[in-house]
C-alpha cells in the first residue's frame, strides 16, 4: 500500500516537474523507469525523478544534463549515485492526505493572470519570482491558489496539480504566520492529496492529517 503511494506520488511530483519545465521551454521525457530532462531543468527543479524502485543509475544519468549542478529525484531513497559524483543535498518523507468532503465554502481564490501570479510568485519567494511564468496559467493540470486579504494583498499559497487520480500540493507557503495547508485542503477537496516535505514543514503538515509513506531523496552534483 505505501509503495502504491510513493509510485503515485512520485509520478504526481514528475508531472509538475515537467509542466515547470515546459513553461520555460524544456521538454522532459517520461519512460518506465524515470522522466528526465536532456537539458537542465529551472532552479530548484531535479533533472531527473524516478518513477519505480531500483533504477538503473548508470542508465538514469546518461539521459541528463549530468555536469556540475545535476540533481537526481531518488523517490524511494535507494540509489547510491556517490560513484558518478552526487551528494545527498536532503531527504524527506512523501505524504498522503486521503480525499475530504468537498467544502462549501472557498477560503482562496484561482490565480488566472499573469500580474496576480507575480504577486503571488513574489510573495512565495521575492528572490526566484521569476520562476514562475505565465505559461503555467495555460496548464489545465495546474492550480495556483492563493489566500487573500480583503484589500487584496496575498497572505498564502500553493500549487495544486492533477495526475491521475490524485492532486500534488507543493510550493506551499504563509506570509502572515497562518497555516496555508487548510486552504490547499478545501481547494483540492473530494481528492486525495500527495506531496512531500521535511522538517517543520512535515511536522506541519502532519498536524494537518497528512501521513508520511515513506522516503525520498535529492542527490546534487557539485
Amino acid at each position: 500500500m505505501t509503495t502504491t503511494w510513493i509510485s503515485r506520488a512520485a509520478r504526481n511530483n514528475a508531472d509538475w516537474c515537467a509542466a515547470m519545465s515546459r513553461a520555460h521551454g524544456i521538454t522532459g521525457d517520461f519512460g518506465t523507469d524515470a522522466w528526465t530532462s536532456p537539458l537542465r531543468t529551472p532552479l530548484f527543479y531535479p533533472d531527473a525523478v524516478t518513477l519505480t524502485p531500483n533504477a538503473d543509475p548508470a542508465a538514469l544519468i546518461t539521459r541528463i544534463d549530468a555536469g556540475p549542478g545535476a540533481s537526481v529525484k531518488d523517490s524511494f531513497a535507494d540509489l547510491d549515485l556517490r560513484p558518478y559524483g552526487f551528494d545527498i543535498l536532503f531527504e524527506a518523507q512523501w505524504i498522503h492526505h486521503p480525499a475530504t468532503t468537498p467544502a462549501t465554502t472557498a477560503p482562496w481564490t484561482l490565480v488566472k493572470d499573469p500580474a496576480t501570479l507575480h504577486a503571488w510568485a513574489t510573495t512565495w519567494d521575492n528572490d526566484n519570482a521569476e520562476l514562475f511564468r505565465p505559461e503555467l496559467l495555460d496548464d489545465p493540470d495546474i492550480s495556483v491558489i492563493a489566500k487573500t486579504t480583503p484589500d487584496g494583498r496575498i497572505i498564502a499559497g500553493a500549487v495544486l496539480n492533477q495526475s491521475e487520480d490524485v492532486i500534488g500540493v507543493s510550493n506551499i507557503f504563509a506570509a502572515e504566520g497562518d497555516s496555508p495547508w487548510p486552504i490547499a485542503l478545501a481547494a483540492a477537496s473530494g481528492n486525495p492529496l500527495v506531496g512531500y516535505e521535511h522538517g517543520e514543514a512535515l511536522e506541519s503538515a502532519i498536524a494537518h492529517g497528512f501521513k508520511p509513506v515513506g522516503p525520498l531523496r535529492v542527490w546534487l552534483r557539485g
